[in-house]
C-alpha cells in the first residue's frame, strides 16, 4: 500500500523538521482515522494546540504529523473508530476546549476540578463551572461489587484512583482515574526560554529524565538545525542506558518484591543503586537530570569515568546472571508471574505499546531502530521479544534489555569519540518546528516543540504510558484482586507523565 504522505491532500508545513507536517481537512483527517482504525499505520500522538489538532502517526517505518484546523472548536473523533485515541481526545477537551465529534467517551480526563479555569491552553480560558461528580463506567451483574482504591496509597507513590469491580476475588473490569499529579508543564512552556524549558522537559517523569531531555533536545535541535557533536551523540546514549539500567534492575526486583520474594528486591536494590553512584559519579546527578541539554551534553566524561563505568558493568555481570538463576528456578515465584496479567498480542498493536509492554506482547517495536536515530545506527544491539505477554513475560524482558544496555554501555565506553560535547546554539527567527521520538525505558518518548524566534511557542511531551495504561486495565480482568499489585508492577507506568 502506497504511504500515508502519498494518499492524503495537504499543505506540507515546510518549517516542520524531524517528520513531514501536513495540513489537512476533514476528509485528510478522516483519511489517517480509517488507516489507524484497520491497523495500516500506529498512533504515536495526538494534542492540541489554539485552535487546532496535530495527530502523529507511524507509517510502515516513517513518522507522519497532520494537523486539521478547528472550524468552530470541533473536529472529527478519532476515537470513533480508533480506541486508542479516547483518553488522548478526552485531555483535549480538558485542555484547550475542543471538542471531538462522536468521541465515545466525553467524560473529562486530567481535570478534576482543582485548577479553577476550564480549558486552560486553549484560546477561551474560563472560570471553572460546577464540576458533577466523576461517572465510573456502570456494572451490572449478580454478587458483583466495588473496591476503590486510592488515589492516596499505603506507600509513597503517585496519585491514582483504581475502581475495581468484582465477582469474589475475580477482577470483571478496573478502571483508572488519573491527573491527581497534573503540573501544567505544557501551560509553563508557553513562552518559556530554552533554558527553563529543556529543564521543565527533564521534570515531566523524573525517572526518565533523560529520555525526556533527549528528545525535547533532538526536537529543538532539528527545528534550529543544531549539528550534535559525536562525543556528545554517544555521551547521550551512555546516558539513556544507565537510567534504562537503573530503571529496569528497579522494576525486576519490585515485581519480585510484589510476589514476596523480597531477596531479589534487595539485590536488585544494591546494583540499581550502584548504577545510580556511578552516574552520580560521571554526570553530577543520581538521575542524570540536566544533563543534556539542547546542542550535546552539560559536562563532558570525566577523566576516571570510564574506569568508573566498566566497573559498573563488571560489578553487574557478577552479580546479575545469579539473579536470573534464582528468579528463573524459584517455583514459587513463577507460580505468581507465570499466566498472570497477560495482553493480548492484538491489543498490544492495536495501542502501539511500546517498551517491555510491546515487547513481551510480540509487539517489536523500538524507536532506538524506527524511525531510528544516532549513535544507535553505528552499535550493535538486539531487539528482545517475546510473546507470552504476562508478568513473567514482562519480567523476562527487563532482565534481556538489561543485558544489551550492558552491551550498549561496553561499546560506548570503550569507542567514545574525542572533541567537544557541545555546540553553539544560535535560535532560528521566526516559527520554527522540531519532532523527536526517542527510547525511555518504558517505551518511545515524543516531543513536538513550536519555537518562535528564541522561545517556545508550543510544546508537547507524550509518554508511553498514555497507551499503557488502559492497557492495564485490560491485563488484570479475569485476574484475582492480590495480583493487581503484581499486574501494576510489571507495567509500572507513569503517573507524573501521564499527568503532564
Amino acid at each position: 500500500m502506497a504511504p500515508l504522505i502519498d494518499r492524503i491532500a495537504g499543505r506540507r508545513v515546510p518549517e516542520h523538521q524531524g517528520a513531514p507536517r501536513v495540513i489537512v481537512d476533514e476528509d485528510g483527517w478522516r483519511l489517517i482515522s480509517g488507516a489507524l482504525a484497520a491497523g495500516h499505520c500506529t498512533l504515536l500522538g495526538l494534542w492540541g494546540d489554539t485552535g487546532i489538532v496535530h495527530m502523529a502517526v507511524l507509517d510502515q517505518r516513517a513518522v507522519l504529523v497532520v494537523s486539521l484546523p478547528c472550524a468552530a472548536g470541533r473536529f472529527p473523533s478519532v476515537a470513533a473508530s480508533h480506541p486508542p485515541a479516547v483518553r488522548l481526545e478526552r485531555a483535549i477537551r480538558s485542555l484547550f476546549g475542543l471538542e471531538p465529534a462522536g468521541l465515545p467517551d466525553p467524560r473529562p480526563w486530567l481535570d478534576l476540578g482543582f485548577w479553577g479555569v476550564a480549558h486552560p491552553l486553549g484560546a477561551g480560558a474560563a472560570a471553572t463551572a460546577s464540576i458533577t461528580p466523576y461517572a465510573f463506567l456502570p456494572t451490572e451483574g449478580e454478587g458483583l461489587h466495588q473496591i476503590p482504591v486510592g488515589p492516596v496509597h499505603a506507600g509513597i507513590i503517585e496519585p491514582g484512583h483504581f475502581r475495581f469491580t468484582a465477582n469474589g476475588e475475580t477482577v470483571v473490569r478496573l478502571e483508572a482515574r488519573l491527573g491527581y499529579v497534573h503540573k501544567g508543564i505544557e501551560l509553563l512552556m508557553a513562552g518559556a526560554t530554552l533554558d527553563k524549558a529543556f529543564r521543565l522537559a527533564g521534570r515531566t517523569s523524573g525517572d526518565s529524565t533523560v529520555a525526556y531531555a533527549l528528545a525535547f533536545a533532538q526536537a529543538v535541535e532539528r527545528a534550529w538545525s543544531v549539528q550534535v557533536p559525536a562525543r556528545a551523540i554517544h555521551l547521550r546514549a551512555l546516558m539513556a542506558e544507565l537510567e534504562r539500567v537503573a530503571n529496569h534492575l528497579g522494576d525486576i526486583g519490585a515485581i519480585c518484591n510484589d510476589a514476596s520474594f523480597s531477596l531479589m528486591h534487595a539485590q536488585c536494590g544494591i546494583l540499581r543503586e550502584l548504577t545510580l553512584r556511578a552516574a552520580d559519579a560521571c554526570f553530577g546527578h543520581r538521575l542524570m537530570m540536566d544533563a543534556v541539554v539542547p546542542g550535546g551534553v552539560a559536562l563532558d566524561l570525566p577523566a576516571t569515568g570510564g574506569k568508573t563505568i566498566l566497573s559498573l558493568l563488571a560489578q553487574i555481570k557478577r552479580t546479575f546472571p545469579k539473579l536470573i538463576e534464582l528468579y528463573d528456578n524459584t517455583a514459587s515465584l513463577q507460580d505468581r508471574t507465570a499466566a498472570t496479567g497477560t495482553l493480548p498480542a492484538a491489543l498490544a498493536r492495536q495501542f502501539g505499546a511500546g517498551g517491555c509492554i510491546g515487547r513481551a506482547s510480540g509487539r517489536a517495536f523500538d524507536a532506538r531502530r524506527t524511525p531510528g536515530y544516532a549513535p544507535y545506527d553505528m552499535l550493535e544491539f538486539d531487539i528482545p521479544v517475546l510473546e507470552d505477554g504476562d508478568v513473567n513475560s514482562r519480567v523476562w524482558l527487563r532482565i534481556r534489555e538489561v543485558e544489551q544496555s550492558l552491551r550498549l554501555i561496553e561499546q560506548i565506553v570503550r569507542d567514545l569519540p574525542a572533541g567537544a560535547f557541545l555546540a553553539k546554539v544560535d535560535p532560528a527567527q521566526g516559527r520554527r518546528e522540531g519532532f523527536a521520538l526517542v527510547e525511555g525505558f518504558r517505551g518511545d518518548v515524543l516531543a513536538w516543540v513550536g519555537m518562535e524566534d528564541d522561545r517556545v511557542r508550543r510544546c508537547h511531551l507524550r509518554d508511553p504510558s498514555w497507551f499503557q495504561w488502559p492497557l492495564l486495565e485490560a491485563a488484570i480482568e479475569g485476574n484475582i484482586v492480590a495480583d493487581f499489585p503484581l499486574c501494576n508492577k510489571s507495567f509500572n507506568c507513569s503517573y507524573s507523565g501521564h499527568d503532564l
